[in-house]
């Protein structure tokens, strides 16, 4: 890894002592370079001291090759660290088990996966308590998983890419904040040692419409996989953009942000105006460092205060004995995730997740060994929907650092860890990856084009995988217009789609997914086909056919809805069972809140839809009054939190008695509370802004206690019922204190609701 802010491994670093206490002065002045983490420096002396020494004792040439290889390896030059771990391995039989993890890395880097997949075997005899050695060797015996999509994707490398290191995008208002190591202005040039690059900075580019690269072919992946007849499975093919692509310029995202030293990636919250982000470990100016000599990663954050970055503050669980970095909002600002070597984790560097509750950090929890490796997990982000993005290379990929999804509940990853194949990946390292909800376009970036230590940011898109449904009668073999197919997706409702005049239905399909076509029409049976996308067709048009025979079934069908506001209820179970014969059917919602089935005629039913935190409605039914027919219904769900307003219940001015027009309203919320007779309410009363604040209280906790004793009088048991006055604190129509505003408007804030507290 050669940048500290994107490897964050500069404490523990593998050094390996001499065995021999005379040492030359080549030898010497390598390995000064190399304590000091002066890698180009080491690489230069070592290669000397290994050309020119004519009288090499073994074992400095062996531990000099090591540390050679270890140098390479940090300059992400795969090439030459493939060469000497090669070496190494050919002339020595003691060597440790990391020589063979790193040689086994360096090839896959290199795309040579089969020799790769060798070494890995060795590693894993001589180190069987890391299961890094066992999942690639079987990982690299069949590469075709990691290409089942890579049809799908079209990649473009950007024109704010510079000569030096750009990478790590993050979205911010219209355009993208990201790392770059690019000359800085003025007249002195600071270096970092590691590698002889500048410093790292945070720049900005207002405008993402602006990123399209002039002259790049949209229809072409830059890295399309090539595959069997012995090939090493690499991935290959030019980049699509051209090498004179003109530079669209870059601004400094914050000169109060940017040091003098390294900063890192960075994370917002959805307002825009609080950031996190990393920087080497550092207060008013100076540096600190651990215990070690090492100057530590920490992460800063910072409010946007008129326009500018204000009040920066490092975050509680920063310590100067090991690195933090790499942050990442959730999409609901209630926690954050970031990477860290602190002690007690599983590998080089874990992902690790904290609360956030208004500017209140809570105390870091390790993401567990579903998502950390023995290796190296970093770059995390946390797309909309509980799908967490991350870049590993202890997972099984392509190679270096790649990316991949979990997709969580509850903060676990029930699902386990999926790669997120080429192109998105490669032999290199790929990550800074961030995505829409959808996984249609993002960014990332990679050091794919040069393979050393040059990272350059890139935009993907994917492209429809087509997939036609065309139903059939299956007697005439006519394709039959106008049938309705419910589409799920691993076993879940999606959406509902319609044949058209041509008896079809084109579909967009996504890879490693199972599907179910179900065609229902009036007059037919019910019936359906399985689709997988498990293993990927050449094919750039796939057909299914659903064959539907002439029945005297009945297709029962609806919509589940949310009662407050009348929007479809995703993820409900709904269960039909025939009261006859005593059978069952279930499926479970999807965004449109569809269900269907198909059931034999002339049998009562019961309809049943089922959701946490929302109470079971039951609906039962009579037989069905025509054979093939299709009987649609909806139903509605009541939820914990749901506010809903008694319309019709106002108060004369100054009174809280029920009034006859009131008394039918909440005889409504009467019947739905003896439907349910486990909900518990709320009675919430308001009142308009005249009067004073005290009044008001009193008199709306009045009005909400007439209603409760209302309830209480038809039969509702006083524990299911909670009243409450909120007085003038809940105007709705801006009639407040000192705004002239007619009887009907004050008239308005005069009213109750009920709120749902609880459910069973």
């Amino acid at each position: 890894m050669n940048r500290i802010v994107r490897v964050l491994l500069l404490a523990g670093l593998a050094f390996w002592s001499l065995t021999v206490q005379a040492q030359s002065a080549r030898l010497r002045a390598a390995n000064k370079q190399f304590d000091n983490l002066s890698y180009v420096s080491a690489v230069r002396a070592y290669e000397e001291f290994l050309r020119t020494d004519k009288k090499k004792d073994p074992a400095e040439t062996r531990d000099a090759m090591i540390k050679l290889g270890y140098s390479y390896r940090k300059l992400e030059d795969t090439r030459n660290a493939e060469r000497i771990y090669s070496e190494l391995i050919k002339s020595n039989t003691d060597l440790d088990s990391e020589v063979y993890l790193y040689y086994a890395q360096s090839l896959a880097q290199n795309g040579k996966y089969r020799e790769s997949q060798k070494m890995y075997s060795q590693y894993g005899e001589k180190q069987k308590e890391d299961l890094r050695g066992r999942r690639f060797t079987v990982s690299y015996m069949d590469m075709s998983r990691f290409y089942q999509d890579s049809s799908s994707y079209r990649i473009s490398s950007l024109p704010i890419n510079s000569r030096q290191a750009d990478f790590s995008p993050m979205y911010y208002k219209n355009g993208l904040v990201f790392v770059s190591a690019r000359d800085e202005s003025g007249p002195v040039k600071r270096v970092f040692n590691w590698n002889q690059t500048p410093f790292l900075d945070l720049y900005f580019h207002p405008d993402t419409n602006q990123l399209r690269v002039p002259g790049s072919d949209p229809g072409r992946s830059p890295n399309s996989a090539v595959l069997g007849g012995g090939s090493e499975n690499k991935v290959q093919g030019p980049d699509v953009t051209a090498e004179n692509t003109p530079l669209t310029k870059a601004e400094i995202f914050s000169r109060t942000l940017n040091t003098k030293y390294h900063e890192g990636p960075m994370t917002f919250t959805k307002d825009q105006n609080f950031i996190v982000f990393t920087r080497n470990n550092s207060s008013k100016g100076k540096s600190g460092k651990s215990s070690d000599g090492v100057k530590k990663l920490k992460l800063y954050s910072s409010v946007n205060k008129n326009g500018k970055w204000v009040d920066i503050q490092d975050l509680p669980f920063n310590s100067n004995e090991y690195s933090v970095g790499h942050p990442a909002f959730s999409f609901d600002n209630t926690k954050m995730y970031f990477v860290s070597d602190m002690p007690g984790g599983y590998g080089g560097t874990d992902i690790y997740v904290v609360e956030f509750d208004n500017g209140q950090w809570g105390t870091p929890v390790n993401m567990g060994k579903e998502i950390n490796t023995e290796g190296n997990e970093m770059f995390p982000f946390a797309a909309e929907g509980d799908n967490l993005y991350f870049s590993s290379d202890g997972h099984e990929g392509l190679g270096g650092l790649d990316v991949f999804v979990a997709e969580l509940k509850d903060g676990i990853a029930y699902k386990g860890v999926q790669n997120a194949g080429a192109p998105i990946n490669s032999e290199k390292d790929d990550f800074g990856f961030i995505t829409d909800k959808g996984r249609t376009s993002g960014y990332f970036s990679s050091n794919r084009k040069k393979g050393i230590s040059d990272d350059d940011i890139y935009s993907f898109r994917r492209t429809c995988k087509q997939l036609n449904i065309l139903v059939y009668d299956a007697k005439t073999s006519t394709l039959l217009e106008n049938a309705d197919v419910r589409i799920l997706r691993n076993g879940v409702n999606q959406e509902l789609r319609v044949t058209n005049a041509k008896g079809r239905v084109d579909l967009c399909v996504d890879s490693n997914t199972e599907y179910e076509f179900r065609a229902i029409k009036e007059g037919y049976a019910m019936n359906s086909v399985r689709f997988s996308t498990l293993t990927q067709s050449p094919k750039p048009v796939l057909n299914v056919s659903i064959y539907l025979e002439r029945s005297e079934n009945t297709v029962v069908k609806g919509v589940i809805k949310t009662e407050v506001n009348q929007q479809p209820a995703t993820g409900v179970k709904v269960t039909l069972r025939n009261d006859k014969d005593k059978s069952e059917q279930t499926v479970t919602t999807g965004p449109d809140g569809g269900y269907e089935f198909d059931m034999k005629p002339g049998a009562p039913y019961t309809i049943t839809a089922q959701k946490d935190r929302y109470a079971t409605k039951k609906a039962q039914y009579s037989k069905t009054k025509r054979k093939g027919q299709v009987v649609t219904d909806s139903l509605g769900l009541y939820g914990v939190g749901d506010v809903f307003q008694l319309k019709n219940i106002y108060y004369d001015l100054n009174k809280f008695f029920i009034r006859a027009d009131a008394a039918h309203e909440l005889d409504h919320v009467m019947t739905i509370l003896k439907e349910y007779p486990k909900m518990q309410i709320e009675l919430r009363s308001h009142t308009d802004s005249r009067a004073t604040d005290t009044y008001n209280i009193r008199l709306s906790e009045n009005r909400a206690r007439a209603a409760m004793d209302y309830l209480v009088s038809r039969g509702i048991p006083a524990n299911r019922l909670m009243a409450r006055g909120y007085g003038e604190s809940e105007i709705i129509n801006g009639c407040t204190d000192g705004v002239n505003c007619s009887e009907g408007e004050h008239q308005q804030n005069r009213r109750t609701e009920f709120k749902i507290v609880a459910v069973q």
